[in-house]
């Protein structure tokens, strides 16, 4: 019998996390954050984390869970899930993967397809020729070996541009950055998709920004390059992250790194917008008017019991 299972998706600052806490009041659940960013201890201020009460009034999983040197991706996502999953039904209680992170939900619904095995020599290679010759250098090799490839990553993102050349190596083309597989009748899934109207939803995500800078932002990323993390570590690459550590840097101004965090943050959920979009099964509700995250969560509780997800 497959498992019951809740998700709750859509682009950043929608309200999935305060839909998952009213949800909380009217059944016994346990949230699994699918947020790539939550998952780094000490990087609290722009990752949109629940609150301290959020977590008290409902359990969150898989946050606060790595260090910010260490490596998380979909395919650790996902076992970690698998586990959490089995173990919150083994509760009694309804598991919610909860979250913004396209990649993390699709893995965990539809599988990964293998990768190629991994190549010591080139990896090293590429560690070189980066260090050597820097981030620009390796874009255009991999532009030179998958020019459509290329052209859908930044010359910046080094590390998922390693990976797209480690994939060439190994498969011989690349036609996209990702291969999956179908569905895995794995889980008994409701799919909800949380919307708003895009320009409200863009003021909200612009005055989220501003909080969060004046939140102490600047300080956070200040106190994580104190300890060691370097700018140049994914994590650090996140909307907030990225800008401030210029800021630490003395390359870019205050009032400058929070209107590139306020443009990349809109521009992220429109990303977000489009990748649900094309995700099978998604029941789509907008959360205005649905009467908020209440009204949300009402209609969540209505369409598990008619699915037959809870009883």
């Amino acid at each position: 019998m497959s498992v019951p299972l809740l998700v709750i998706a859509g682009p950043t600052g929608v309200g999935k996390t305060a839909t998952a806490v009213a949800l909380a009041r009217r059944l016994p659940l346990e949230v699994i954050s699918a947020d790539s960013r939550q998952v780094y201890r000490g990087m609290d201020v722009a990752t949109g984390k629940p609150t301290p009460a959020e977590r008290r009034a409902v359990p969150h999983h898989l946050v606060d869970v790595v260090d910010p040197d260490d490596r998380y991706h979909a395919a650790r996502f996902r076992d970690d899930a698998r586990r959490l999953i089995a173990a919150i039904h083994a509760r009694g209680r309804l598991p919610a993967v909860v979250g913004g992170t396209g990649l993390y939900v699709r893995a965990l619904l539809r599988g990964l397809d293998p990768a190629p095995p991994a190549d010591p020599a080139l990896r090293r290679e590429l560690a070189e020729t980066l260090a050597r010759e820097g981030r620009a250098a390796l874009h255009a090799r991999l532009a030179r070996e998958a020019p459509a490839l290329a052209r859908r990553l930044h010359p910046n993102d080094h590390v998922r541009v390693v990976r797209a050349l480690e994939r060439i190596r190994g498969a011989g083309a690349v036609t996209a950055p990702v291969r999956w597989s179908r569905a895995v009748p794995e889980y008994a899934a409701l799919y909800v998709g949380l919307t708003m109207e895009r320009g409200r939803l863009a003021r909200r995500l612009r005055e989220r920004a501003a909080a969060m800078v004046a939140a102490g932002l600047a300080a956070e990323v200040q106190a994580l390059l104190a300890r060691g993390y370097d700018a140049s570590l994914p994590a650090m690459h996140g909307i907030g992250y990225r800008e401030f550590a210029q800021v630490a840097g003395g390359t870019l101004a205050p009032d400058r790194a929070l209107a590139l965090m306020q443009r990349d943050t809109v521009r992220y959920a429109k990303r977000q917008w489009t990748w649900f979009s094309r995700e099978p099964d998604v029941h789509w509700l907008d959360v205005d008017l649905c009467g908020g995250p209440e009204g949300v969560a009402g209609i969540v509780a209505e369409r598990l019991r008619e699915g037959g997800l809870i009883g």
